[in-house]
């Protein structure tokens, strides 16, 4: 007899509360390692599921959209990034395409400033330094930061998560300039500067930070002349997208000393990145990990399964894109 409960292919590994819900309110195909999009368009089929739970690994370029089984009403992704996938041509097909854009706001912003205080303070080499034993004492002018409190902080995409950030740059008494594709409200502002282009923006930053989408259609942002308009000192901060970065410029800003640090969260190629940046001392990394708290990641594969909830029980989906 066939199940009651809709057909979904959940093509990611869930955190364990969002797995029980997947596996008690629906006929689940759950992977047990996310899963490529060629694995999960023959798993689909196989299950003719409704609806498929993905992440970042399952690539739905075009054609891949192509193969996906006409039954598939709609593609929930569990970030609030999209750019591993064509949204377009899923909506020619009737697809519906959801993602989770509420739910990481705070945790990305706060890893976000974390790799600025970390990069301004040179965490990594100090860190370093302890894990190497710390023999000798340090003098007046050894191994000297910059002081991130009052600094200028220009941030690209004044969107939900960019809003964190300059609340928490609010607290360190910092300036706060943007740029965004349209101005915000003076409510939304609160004080904060906009610049129309981010060419105009970039000579006043003394901290940069990315915060909008990237993907191929968005192509790069920060290019060689991009990161000679910044101050001679800058720190640069990325938990976007590796694509809207010249990491061959970057590398070349971080080791001519225009660029004071980077903090660097997401890279053109992950989890392959270029590792020429964990050679550099003035480099502060993490792989990718934003939303990494639990209950965040509990919260965006929850809020997946409520998009999936609703759609197949005929209702509008919550966050469509």
């Amino acid at each position: 007899m066939p199940s009651p409960l809709p057909r979904i292919l959940v093509a990611r590994r869930l955190t364990q509360a969002a797995t029980e819900r997947a596996r008690r309110d629906f006929d689940a195909i759950l992977a047990e390692q996310d899963m490529t999009a060629e694995e999960a368009i023959a798993a689909a089929a196989a299950h003719q599921a409704e609806a498929l739970l993905i992440g970042p690994k399952v690539k739905l370029d075009e054609a891949a959209i192509a193969r996906l089984p006409a039954h598939v009403k709609l593609i929930a992704n569990s970030s609030v990034g999209y750019d591993h996938m064509d949204a377009e041509a899923a909506r020619a097909r009737g697809m519906l395409v959801t993602n989770t854009p509420d739910v990481l706001t705070d945790c990305t912003a706060d890893l976000a400033f974390l790799l600025l205080l970390a990069a301004c303070r040179r965490a990594h080499e100090y860190e370093a330094l302890m894990r190497q034993g710390w023999r000798k004492g340090l003098g007046l002018p050894d191994m000297l930061g910059v002081r991130p409190s009052g600094k200028t902080l220009g941030i690209v995409g004044m969107g939900r998560i960019g809003r964190a950030m300059a609340q928490r740059a609010r607290g360190f008494g910092m300036r706060i300039l943007y740029h965004n594709r349209n101005r915000l409200a003076p409510e939304l502002e609160q004080g904060a500067e906009y610049f129309p282009t981010v060419a105009e923006m970039l000579p006043h930053c003394q901290i940069l930070s990315l915060h909008l989408p990237g993907g191929a259609r968005s192509g790069v942002l920060m290019d060689r002349a991009a990161f000679a308009a910044l101050p001679k000192g800058a720190v640069f901060v990325n938990t976007a997208r590796g694509s809207l970065v010249d990491e061959d410029a970057l590398l070349e800003a971080l080791t001519s000393g225009h660029l004071f640090a980077a903090g660097l969260d997401v890279f053109r190629k992950e989890p392959d990145y270029d590792t020429r940046f964990a050679a550099l001392p003035n480099v502060f990394l993490t792989p990718h990990v934003a939303s990494a708290t639990l209950e965040t990641r509990d919260a965006m594969a929850m809020r997946a399964l409520d998009n999936i909830a609703a759609v197949t029980a005929g209702r509008a989906p919550l966050d469509p894109v």
